[in-house]
């Protein structure tokens, strides 16, 4: 059993990022292990429309080494499609082509192992090195390493009263699967207020006139929040920001946190205006069968297996008024949470944790008591703010694990680039 520099578990954008860019670094050995059978970003939502919230720049390597061959650029120029995207016009790609790229990307590189299920991380004290045992279609398998990387993601989340409610109901992130059962439905709700549930809400509204079902969107926002994405806002996706925010309190940055989302978890202008125009059209012939619940939230949900009908318990919170809502359909676009993974049992104790219980990620995004021995992509909204699930800042922060990785800066790693302060002026506090 050959030892490895690191292995990382898990193969999103974030740590495919990091196979591609410790790809030329001679003196690194890292594996990258996946659970699945190839890459595949989010395909219950690779809808035809739907586009990347971030730029194109924004790929798995171009804000860490914009020379790399694996750059989204690279990607379009080898598959004949660089042309076409600058005639486009347009820095946001579709989503699919997006996870296409990321395909190609990993097909490049052979030290990924998909069809890898982890299940277990041990630490040999005497050895100083990290066991990871996987199982595959073949039996099971063990690899070491001196560092891990975290990249499981975040799964599916379901509110506590939809839990083992029974039934049909689908979560987003398996959409585009259930699409043709629920419109077979006479009725369908999106219970959600992101992005996941305003693209849900558009491809089912497009089609009421063709399936005749009833469909009704449920939001406990008091509004249809749009994504802040003014050019000072997006400064909070700098190194400055995660030195402050990560240097704050912890009670404020778990304030902080809750008071975030729309920084990163609103809806795309451009959707939001879409959505209206649609409803325009369509209103032209009469009543759209259709209805929008803001200051909306869900507190009961029931199944009748006789009917075939959820019936919701609904708050308005406004209001402060109950009622009650009937479906055949229902669609949770609730988003994701992260979860400690159970295969990390074994080295829990090796694992630092905060008040809250949650993995108290250090700035260099590490989570283990040397500081330096498993680092962590995303799951650190409550450390790093925003600039954890940012596609934007997967490069920077694989920056600085390939540097602690490594004890160099092989990619330069900014320090300043905002204008503006976030915190009060050294020498000038009272």
């Amino acid at each position: 059993m050959s030892t490895h520099d690191f292995i990382a578990i898990g193969l999103g954008p974030y740590n495919l990022g990091l196979a591609c860019l410790t790809a030329p670094i001679e003196e690194l050995d890292g594996l990258f292990l996946e659970s699945r059978p190839e890459f595949d970003w989010h395909p219950g939502m690779l809808l035809d429309f739907a586009t990347l919230q971030t730029p194109f720049m924004a790929d798995l390597v171009t804000l860490a080494d914009p020379t790399s061959p694996f750059s989204f650029l690279s990607y379009l120029k080898e598959s004949g499609r660089l042309y076409p995207f600058y005639i486009r016009e347009m820095f946001y790609p579709v989503r699919s082509e997006y996870n296409e790229y990321c395909r190609w990307a990993a097909g490049k590189l052979d030290n990924i192992r998909f069809g890898q299920q982890v299940s277990l991380v041990e630490y040999d004290e005497a050895d100083g090195l990290y066991t990871v045992t996987a199982t595959t279609e073949g039996g099971t398998v063990r690899h070491r390493a001196r560092h891990l990387v975290l990249g499981t993601g975040t799964p599916p989340h379901l509110p506590e009263a939809c839990q083992e409610l029974g039934g049909d109901l689908v979560h987003n992130s398996a959409y585009l699967a259930n699409k043709a059962a629920l419109q077979a439905k006479e009725s369908i709700t999106v219970v959600g207020s992101g992005q996941s549930a305003a693209e849900i809400y558009y491809d089912l509204l497009a089609e009421t006139d063709v399936h005749g079902y009833r469909l009704n969107w449920v939001t406990r926002s008091p509004r249809f929040f749009p994504l802040e994405y003014t050019k000072l806002t997006l400064e909070m996706t700098s190194p400055e920001y995660v030195d402050y925010f990560h240097s704050l309190p912890e009670e404020t940055r778990y304030r902080l946190e809750a008071e975030q989302k729309s920084l990163f978890k609103g809806i795309d202008a451009d959707l939001i205006n879409s959505i209206y125009d649609l409803l325009y059209q369509k209103s032209v012939k009469g009543p759209v069968p259709t209805r929008l619940f803001t200051n909306t939230a869900l507190h009961s949900a029931s199944w009748d297996e006789s009917t075939g009908h959820y019936t919701l318990g609904l708050h308005h919170t406004e209001q402060q008024q109950d009622f009650g809502l009937s479906t055949a359909g229902l669609v949770l676009a609730t988003g994701y949470k992260y979860r400690t993974p159970g295969f990390l049992t074994p080295v829990l104790d090796r694992i630092r944790r905060d008040g809250q219980g949650r993995f108290d990620v250090a700035r260099n995004y590490s989570i283990d008591t040397t500081g330096r021995g498993i680092f962590l992509q995303n799951g650190g909204t409550h450390t790093h703010s925003i600039t954890s699930p940012d596609l934007g800042m997967g490069p920077y922060r694989n920056s600085w694990i390939v540097r602690e990785l490594t004890g160099r800066e092989v990619y330069p790693i900014e320090k300043t680039i905002a204008f503006q302060e976030f915190g009060a002026p050294e020498g000038l506090v009272a």
